[in-house]
């Protein structure tokens, strides 16, 4: 699902555009239990384009020696694996800081 940028940013050059929506997005990091005790790490608030969710998923997991998945626009790894999570995408993707979140 693309977001029409022009209604968004007005006049702006597409690059400028990105930029100033990806510094405004809150990425969200939290656990989940599932069955038989098993936890799952979910990332979400990351891009709405799958081919770029499965890009950085793939960075993840292979950072993170885990599996996981992309599904309904978040992605899924196997584990507990918050604060690395975040330490990646701060330090190795260039995410800001401020906009990264462990939801306990």
């Amino acid at each position: 699902m693309k977001v029409d940028l022009s209604s968004i940013c007005g006049n702006l050059p597409p690059e400028v555009c990105e930029q100033l929506i990806s510094e405004q997005q809150i990425i969200k990091i939290k656990l989940d239990k599932r069955k038989f005790g098993r936890e799952v790490t979910i990332v979400e608030g990351l891009s709405n384009d799958e081919k770029e969710l499965k890009q950085i998923a793939k960075v993840l997991k292979s950072k993170l020696a885990a599996g996981g998945t992309v599904k309904e626009n978040r992605i899924e790894l196997q584990g507990d694996h918050r604060h690395r999570v975040r330490e990646i995408l701060i330090n190795e993707l260039g995410y800001s800081s401020e906009n990264v979140l462990i939801i306990d």
